[in-house]
């Protein structure tokens, strides 16, 4: 069933007005018309499933049907802190980790990073719209949220519950050992953060900073293959999601 953002919560019984964009495109992409049903999400992982009851050019009259949890949403909220890769692959990897189960992205301008200025606000407002997006079509109820900082010095990366490092030149600590030994002190709903570094790969002082710095950091390795950027968070993200939510 098609899905489409809203800025309210509602309960079943309860009739509304959807306007904007996602009524455009409900009236002249879709065609739909009254007696369709939809599901409208709000970010808070609910999902209200609604039937239309009117449609003019701008607006769509609408009364829910039902509410219910989404089950798509993971029970972990992990950030993905990726160094600013070349190209368009930062919307590749917005889009996949999202799809994957990410709970926000935050670019991050790091030493060996060949791309400057993604702090630019247009820039930003595309990649917010690519999550949401993302989220639509994968069938979740929340949109995550695409922000950045000017360097990893800037990530308040303390706040967070775990924080793993992908990093190439980890000999010793796998992604699975780590999170053998810190499953069972995470908190339920955990928040955990993965950085990444981008094509160059991490300055060795940018590993050493983030370890000093916060007392949940790990370096870990993925395996014996170099993983591309634009690879390694996604890969990180799955084998998390496997391990975390089953």
């Amino acid at each position: 069933m098609r899905r489409f953002f809203i800025d309210k919560s509602l309960k079943e019984g309860d009739r509304a007005i959807l306007g904007g964009d996602e009524a455009r495109h409900i009236v002249s992409v879709l065609r739909m018309g009254a007696g369709d049903e939809l599901i409208l999400i709000n970010g808070s992982g609910e999902e209200m499933s609604a039937r239309i009851e009117s449609v003019s050019k701008d607006e769509v009259s609408f009364t829910v049907i039902g509410v219910s949890s989404c089950a798509a949403e993971p029970k972990n909220r992990v950030t993905l802190f990726q160094g600013l890769p070349k190209s368009d692959k930062l919307e590749f990897i917005i889009q996949k980790c999202v799809e994957l189960g990410i709970y926000a992205v935050c670019p991050v301008q790091m030493k060996r990073s060949v791309v400057k200025g993604e702090r630019n606000a247009a820039k930003l407002e595309r990649y917010n719209r690519i999550a949401a997006e993302a989220a639509k079509q994968c069938g979740r109820a929340y949109a995550p949220r695409v922000f950045s900082a000017p360097s990893l010095e800037g990530c308040a990366l303390s706040e967070f519950d775990l924080v793993l490092i992908a990093y190439e030149d980890e000999g010793e600590k796998s992604l699975k050992s780590v999170l053998t030994a810190q499953k069972a002190a995470l908190p339920e709903g955990a928040d955990i953060a993965i950085v990444i570094g981008p094509e160059g790969g991490f300055e060795p002082s940018e590993v050493e900073h983030l370890l000093g710095a916060n007392k949940n950091a790990h370096s870990v390795s993925l395996g014996t293959r170099i993983l591309r950027t634009e690879t390694a968070g996604m890969a990180l993200l799955a084998m998390l999601m496997y391990e975390l939510e089953g």
